[in-house]
């Protein structure tokens, strides 16, 4: 028997549906519960007393009164950006010219950028993210050494390879549009929906991208199905006079995106602070997605995204962390920085929608809800051993708690990737606290 066919025990939770929508039916929460793990996939998700009598022959893994989630989806995130998180005092426009291009100029070097991977995954893991949606560098060499470390952990991870002809420094432009196109469509060919990897068009944003690289991503985005658009949106109000001066024709900044075609199912914008009415409408309307980033929208002073506008008009949305200007790999911390943000508005954010957030409703924003987000039969077994005693403070406040809701809510301000005991990807355990990130073994005491 090998080491992704067994029974897992804890406590298990996981959503159904949006806790704002149908609260009282949004998630299901077993006490004493149990995934079954088939090839790598859900087989069973319920009371352990069942899985057990269900499937007697099949070993079992005692996780005791341990939390056990749905693997936490990050949607927008800079793997080359790792080394400068935390770096101090600028707002986007001048974050960019001085720590982001000078810091992208190193990827050039195929060991440098492997590096950076390795340590980029192994703090994916160590916080509990399964899924992530990523930018390379204008360098294809960037996006072949993430997908090799992804791989390598069998994750399922988004990338792609940086557009930019304009804007940036000569060294971070692509040489020219023939060249931008043929590499992004040889990465596409050799990394699209290879195992679990799949490939962004990446066009950085449209004060990088000349109309003419626009429509080149757009060809792009047509030349197989299933690929996602990965872009910025409204970040910064700097940013958004700069766009209207690049744009004239443009009605707004999404449609300085929408008129090359590039607005539409699976096309992820992370930020999308200062948005008009038109714009909402039609992010609802095409089915695009914001990747809402708390913690770089606070760390470089962009402003304060509007989840109620969202909801109100339908637009999808997920959770992201943006590092290196988002300050922290945990999608605990960023659901801390959510709840605050949601605050200064006089709006909510609930226990329940906070993890529904981290979790099912990132899956459905990128459309990987078939595959990922919950623990529905026959979905990828990709999930979380969270630990509540993480530090001495944390085991002495949930000593406090009383309620699941509870639990959760202080999970998700003072947790951080001390709350994660372990974590599996496709049923094998690729992290846990004493050994680090780890890739899959073949045999079953590898999770033991």
């Amino acid at each position: 028997m090998n080491n992704d066919t067994y029974i897992i025990t804890g406590r298990v939770l996981h959503f159904i549906d949006e806790p704002d929508i149908a609260a009282e039916n949004s998630y299901e929460y077993y006490k004493i519960g149990a995934l079954v793990i088939e090839d790598g996939k859900i087989a069973y998700c319920g009371e352990a007393v069942e899985a057990i009598g269900r499937f007697p022959n099949y070993p079992i893994v005692d996780r005791h009164e341990k939390l056990i989630i749905p693997g936490m989806i990050d949607t927008h995130m800079h793997y080359p950006q790792t080394e400068i998180t935390g770096a101090y005092g600028e707002q986007l426009l001048e974050w960019l010219e001085t720590y982001t291009f000078p810091t992208e100029r190193k990827f050039s070097d195929k060991a440098y950028e492997s590096d950076v991977s390795e340590r980029f995954i192994s703090e994916c893991l160590k916080n509990g993210t399964t899924t992530a949606m990523v930018f390379g560098t204008v360098h294809p060499e960037s996006v072949d050494a993430f997908f090799e470390v992804s791989e390598s952990y069998n994750m399922r991870n988004i990338c792609g390879k940086v557009l930019m002809d304009r804007n940036a420094p000569d060294y971070l432009l692509d040489a020219d549009l023939d060249t931008a196109k043929r590499q992004t469509e040889e990465l596409i060919h050799r990394w699209h929906n290879k195992g679990r990897q799949l490939y962004a068009v990446t066009p950085r944003f449209t004060p990088t991208c000349t109309p003419e690289m626009m429509t080149i991503a757009k060809e792009l985005m047509d030349t197989a199905p299933g690929l996602y658009l990965h872009s910025h949106l409204s970040e910064n109000k700097g940013e958004c006079a700069w766009v209207a001066e690049l744009e004239p024709e443009a009605a707004d900044y999404l449609d300085a995106y929408d008129r090359y075609g590039l607005v539409g199912p699976r096309s992820v914008f992370a930020h999308g602070i200062h948005l008009s009415e038109r714009e909402y409408k039609r992010l609802a309307e095409t089915g695009a997605a914001i990747a809402h980033s708390p913690t770089s929208n606070l760390f470089l002073g962009s402003g304060l995204w509007n989840k109620k506008a969202c909801q109100d008009y339908g637009v999808r949305a997920g959770l992201a962390s943006d590092v290196g200007a988002g300050t922290s790999f945990s999608q605990l911390q960023t659901l801390n920085e959510a709840y605050k943000i949601q605050q200064l508005q006089g709006q909510k954010l609930s226990a329940f929608q906070s993890f529904y957030f981290a979790t099912l409703g990132s899956a459905k924003s990128i459309y990987l809800d078939d595959k990922i987000g919950n623990f529905e039969v026959g979905k990828e077994a990709d999930f979380v051993i969270m630990d509540n005693a993480g530090t001495e403070l944390m085991k002495y406040r949930q000593s406090h708690s009383h309620t699941l809701e509870e639990e959760l809510f202080v999970l998700g301000t003072i947790g951080d990737d001390r709350s994660i005991a372990e974590t599996y990807v496709m049923g094998v355990r690729v992290y846990d606290k004493e050994r680090g990130a780890q890739r899959p073994a073949v045999e079953l005491k590898a999770v033991v």
